[in-house]
């Protein structure tokens, strides 16, 4: 058995995925410790991450412990991970998918429809603008940053009039009763890897990467696969307003993505394959076909 270090975010939530990674390992025989650290991402709150490096900024200073060897892996959100990795580094593990939904909150009206003209909701991932505007172009949309504490607090003191959240990261904490709602996929597709978690070591350590291989799952690795590799393929970054979210049945992969003008000019577009699946490679074909149809109808 290992002693093993898991680098994490100090929010609650990141803390609380490490801890949930740390409780399996332990589990299992292995002595484990928490590196927690404070990334660039947690500390620019005063504008948009599209706007400031993407959010690669959550997870280089985990990085870096990884390459010095203070940490043996990292302990992410999968949609905060950038679709390529630096050189050197792996996606080691996915585990099994939370809530893929986005949530409702609001302390006043129990869903969108309720939200009266001219409402102040919060978000500040542009995926959730441009499909909110899709539903409901009458609403003020108003940025929110901050981790999920920091952003329930700003609802509360009225900032807002309802805000959109990961369902996950909700649920994770204890704090489903603040959901009003979850939008279904149909109408707020996910964004690529929401709910799930995604751990990262360095790609030379085969030891951890073999400690890790129980807690991998199939079903949400391959539909992570597909949505990321349509993000890959439109060169996303959180400065694109792209949403992708993928189920299995089977061995059956379905494939949906969207994406919308941060400037309203052009209206949503959409996309779906579907696909018999065996592996990853497969998969990252579907997102990368799906990519092509977004182009095709008038994304970039």
């Amino acid at each position: 058995m290992s002693k093993l270090v898991i680098a994490t975010r100090e929010s609650r939530l990141a803390m609380w995925q490490a801890q949930h990674v740390k409780a399996l390992l332990e589990q299992r025989g292995h002595e484990v410790s928490l590196l927690g650290m404070t990334t660039k991402g947690d500390q620019i709150l005063d504008r948009s991450l599209s706007k400031v490096g993407g959010k690669g900024l959550f997870v280089k200073e985990l990085e870096v412990a990884l390459e010095q060897g203070q940490a043996d892996l990292a302990v992410h959100s999968l949609k905060d991970v950038p679709m390529d990795l630096p050189e050197g580094f792996a996606l080691a593990c996915v585990m099994e998918r939370e809530d893929p939904r986005d949530a409702f909150v609001s302390p006043r009206f129990a869903a969108l429809d309720e939200l009266p003209q001219g409402a102040v909701v919060g978000t500040s991932s542009l995926r959730r603008v441009v499909l909110l505007r899709a539903q409901r172009p009458d609403l003020r949309i108003e940025p929110l940053r901050g981790n999920l504490d920091t952003r329930l607090r700003k609802l509360d003191e009225g900032h807002y009039d309802a805000i959109v959240l990961a369902a996950a990261g909700l649920k994770r904490l204890g704090l489903a009763q603040r959901i009003r709602a979850v939008f279904e996929p149909e109408l707020m597709l996910p964004a690529a890897g929401q709910g799930a978690l995604g751990i990262e070591v360095r790609a030379d350590r085969q030891d951890v990467i073999d400690i890790l291989a129980p807690f991998a799952h199939r079903t949400t690795w391959l539909a992570v696969a597909a949505e990321r590799a349509v993000s890959r393929a439109m060169g996303g970054s959180c400065s694109m307003p792209l949403a992708a979210y993928a189920t299995v049945a089977g061995d059956v992969v379905q494939l949906r993505a969207a994406w919308g003008d941060p400037d309203g000019q052009v209206p949503l577009v959409r996309a779906q394959a579907a696909g018999a699946v065996a592996d990853l490679d497969r998969a990252a074909e579907l997102g990368t076909g799906v990519a092509g149809q977004l182009r095709a109808a008038g994304a970039h």
